[in-house]
């Protein structure tokens, strides 16, 4: 029985996880929140506290899944499972952020594009990227790295937050997003899964970048209700979190174009309205 661990249960992993299950598979998952662990449980799936606890588990493993992220000393998953036995394991995907490509002043990225992180979160995670697909090749297993765009799916979009009241529509001239379903995410790394032999990055987002405004008022006319009245980002900025102005920091359009071609995968929902109808249904 093929069995996925995965370093983190959040999510992404959530969804491949029941993806994976519904086809047999055996899943195991990390949490700290007990809450999180028995809501885990609750669907069959092997909850374990970050910890030694995790030995037996990676020991099993066909296949290993990160989500966690990385912090000032490093990828928590990494330095615990470091020196440990995976004598069973042939995959290791890990789920990255396209902030590893920093600014681009708008241009397209590809995998092949310079990593120009500049926020500590970003640079953590190139950090992490380059640790794990070291472990991996001294193992001798692929290391496939998903680096993903703006999640959303249900219970976590622009619908959500215009709900509860916490939308703004700001405006910044020349900034765009990449984003990405939830779903897509999931079947993605499935794609990744049946290809192993392939290694390295992918790009893993929808085709069109495009302004978060314009999402915002996308996923207004779904609900029936006016968007919230335009914020220059100039003046937003005073009031915006220190995580919300680390992605108004950067800007680029990020290219999917390997992730289809290599991992052959089709995107269920290749834009934000496709998504967010998706959502809203």
């Amino acid at each position: 029985m093929p069995e996925l661990l995965c370093g983190g249960y959040g999510y992404a992993a959530e969804r491949l996880a029941r993806r994976l299950r519904a086809l047999g598979w055996r899943v195991t998952g990390t949490a700290r929140e007990p809450a999180k662990r028995a809501a885990m449980a609750a669907e069959g799936v092997e909850a374990l506290s970050p910890g030694p606890e995790l030995a037996p588990a990676l020991a099993r493993a066909t296949h290993l899944l990160l989500s966690a992220p990385p912090g000032e000393a490093g990828d928590p998953v990494l330095n615990a499972i470091r020196d440990w036995p995976a004598p069973n394991l042939t995959w290791i995907g890990y789920l990255s952020t396209t902030g590893v490509y920093g600014d681009h002043g708008g241009a397209w990225v590809t995998e092949d594009s310079a990593l120009h992180a500049q926020s500590p979160r970003s640079l953590r995670r190139v950090a992490a990227e380059k640790a794990w697909a070291a472990w991996g090749e001294a193992r001798g297993v692929p290391v496939q790295i998903f680096r993903l765009a703006g999640i959303y799916g249900p219970g976590r979009s622009q619908l959500d937050s215009l709900r509860d009241g916490t939308a703004r529509r700001i405006v910044k001239p020349g900034q765009v997003f990449s984003r990405i379903h939830v779903d897509d995410i999931a079947n993605a790394v499935e794609r990744g899964i049946a290809n192993p032999s392939v290694s390295g990055a992918f790009n893993v987002c929808d085709d069109e970048p495009a302004p978060p405004s314009e999402v915002v008022e996308f996923a207004a006319r779904l609900l029936g209700i006016a968007p919230p009245p335009e914020e220059d980002f100039e003046t937003a900025k005073a009031t915006m979190s220190e995580m919300a102005l680390s992605f108004y920091a950067d800007t680029k359009r990020v290219s999917n174009e390997r992730m289809r071609r290599v991992l052959g995968v089709r995107l269920s929902f290749p834009t934000y309205r496709e998504g967010l109808r998706a959502v809203w249904n």
